[in-house]
């Protein structure tokens, strides 16, 4: 089974967000077509959990956003689990991962910092001293960038991006640029990045854009809460549903599954006992998927 959706779309003070798949209280995502039309995926992964293979998860373990900015985002950081937890926030942190789908050739994002230890870090956040602080590395369209829990980022003016994250929205900003949404500057979030913060910084993960074998799944990345891949369809290509279930973005072009047209823009799933489908037309995909167990995470 196939299941399409109405994103939510979600204004921000420094562009949009799209929540494409999501079961979020900040955005739950309704199915468009089939059998269960009107639904939200929330409700679908309780009163379905077949579909998703019976998965040991009290929510719908993923988020999948389209991200465009018209200016800065702030700089800010995401808590791992155990810092949600501990502080009564939620059930788990916000691991992510950027695709980027379009940006100036000479565009850049904030990802790391320069602090070689807690201390040193603790002073440059309370003085201000971002320039010294922040890491800036060029981004070109088709990379694929992670990002655990703990990195300093920011996403700069005039990107669009796919992310795929954990299913959290926690985000601890520590310099928002001293901007204002409905007349107030938004809140800081200091004393919680301070806390979670890795320092040293860990070095960039950035895979560079690449050509690859038409029809064919490329792994991007293997990790503790989800596996990406990107695919080139060009023609025909079969998709196995391998993992308890896919959600799959079409990021370029256009082509069908059986007689129903897909094209950019469209995300879907891929439910647990679904037979392979097959693809016409000449796309890009991106997919995702929680790992079947905790794996050592690899590119």
């Amino acid at each position: 089974m196939l299941l399409f959706f109405e994103p939510v779309e979600k204004p921000m003070v420094w562009g949009s967000e799209s929540w494409t798949i999501g079961a979020h209280a900040h955005g739950d995502c309704k199915i468009k077509e089939g059998d269960f039309a009107g639904l939200t995926l929330s409700q679908l992964w309780r009163q379905q959990p077949e579909l998703f293979g019976h998965l040991d998860e009290e929510e719908f373990p993923l988020l999948i956003k389209l991200i465009e900015t018209k200016e800065d985002l702030s700089l800010q950081v995401h808590p791992d689990d155990d810092y949600v937890v501990s502080n009564g926030e939620g059930m788990r942190g916000k691991a992510e991962c950027w695709y980027i789908l379009e940006c100036a050739e000479d565009a850049t994002i904030i990802l790391g910092h320069n602090a070689i230890n807690r201390e040193q870090l603790t002073d440059m956040v309370m003085a201000g001293r971002w320039n010294e602080l922040i890491r800036e590395i060029p981004i070109h369209p088709g990379d694929f960038i992670q990002l655990d829990p703990g990195t300093i980022h920011s996403i700069k003016g005039g990107i669009r991006l796919l992310e795929t994250q954990q299913n959290c929205d926690i985000t601890y900003r520590i310099f928002d640029f001293n901007r204002a949404s409905a007349g107030q500057q938004r809140e800081l979030h200091i004393r919680q990045g301070l806390d979670v913060i890795t320092v040293p910084s860990r070095e960039d993960t950035v895979i560079q854009a690449r050509q690859n074998n038409a029809n064919v799944r490329h792994k991007l990345y293997d990790g503790a809460y989800y596996i990406i891949w990107e695919m080139e369809v060009a023609g025909q290509a079969v998709i196995d549903r391998d993992q308890s279930f896919l959600i799959i973005c079409v990021i370029e072009g256009e082509g069908r599954i059986g007689t129903r047209p897909i094209g950019i823009g469209d995300h879907f799933i891929l439910t647990n006992g679904c037979d392979p489908i097959i693809l016409a037309g000449n796309m890009k995909l991106i997919m995702s998927a929680p790992p079947l167990k905790e794996r050592k995470v690899t590119f």
